[in-house]
């Protein structure tokens, strides 16, 4: 069967094996509760929410791995979307090469979605796959910058920075998850591009020629990332549960 008549199936990989130091000490910050429920959990469900989604291969803290399988087991998910759980390793991309290895062998198009994104909406997800059924190698869902950005010299913290430019705002757009692509593609890219703390999968792609496409993100697919953030993602997942029965 030619790769054009072979049908689709989508898996989404979740690294999920980082420490996440900036929320503090404990435990790792895809564990930590967002509504009384891990954040690992509502990515994991963030993803099965879209049909298109049949699988997803998360990438755990290999000291975790056991008790990440618990956990999910322990949260109900969709019937029609597969849970794996995997390893990961020392660095991201070592780790996304990890959920990568896992997936089963009829998969042809791949999400690599952020587990500290965990209120990202289905129709953002779905906007991503679809771009990739289309025929797009690489698609990343992005929002414009509402803050004017300016390009400086690094300097010691806390010290003043000279700036050396200022970009086009209206050229710019801030990235987010689920980055979808070509999993033929993205595979390529991790065997023949090492970028030391890479974070970024179409970076990645990127480097090897291809070209990445953008469609819209969503305000609510933001990182928690900082204690401030966490706040913002508990009052989005109370209004959503006030309003949708989430």
């Amino acid at each position: 069967m030619s790769d054009e008549s072979r049908p689709h199936r989508t898996a989404a990989v979740i690294p999920a094996a980082g420490r996440g130091v900036r929320l503090g000490p404990g435990a790792p910050k895809a564990l930590r509760a967002l509504g009384g429920t891990p954040m690992l959990v509502h990515a994991v469900r963030a993803m099965a929410r879209s049909r298109a989604v049949s699988v997803v291969v998360v990438v755990a803290p290999p000291a975790e791995a056991t008790e990440v399988r618990h956990l999910l087991d322990e949260h109900p998910l969709s019937d029609r979307t597969e849970i794996l759980v995997v390893p990961g390793g020392d660095t991201r991309q070592e780790s996304v090469r990890a959920g990568l290895d896992a997936l089963p062998a009829d998969v042809t198009s791949v999400l690599i979605h952020d587990a500290a994104r965990p209120l990202v909406p289905v129709d953002t997800v779905d906007a991503v796959v679809e771009a990739v059924r289309d025929g797009a190698p690489a698609v990343v869902p992005a929002l414009p910058l509402a803050d004017t950005v300016k390009e400086v010299e690094p300097g010691r913290p806390g010290e003043p920075e000279p700036v050396l430019g200022t970009p086009e705002r209206s050229r710019l757009r801030a990235v987010q998850t689920p980055q979808g692509f070509d999993l033929k593609t993205l595979r390529h890219a991790h065997e023949t591009i090492a970028v030391a703390g890479a974070t970024d999968d179409a970076g990645l792609v990127e480097r090897t020629g291809v070209t990445v496409v953008v469609v819209p993100g969503h305000e609510e697919a933001f990182k928690v990332t900082r204690p401030l953030d966490l706040v913002l993602a508990e009052a989005v997942l109370a209004r959503r549960r006030a309003t949708d029965a989430y």
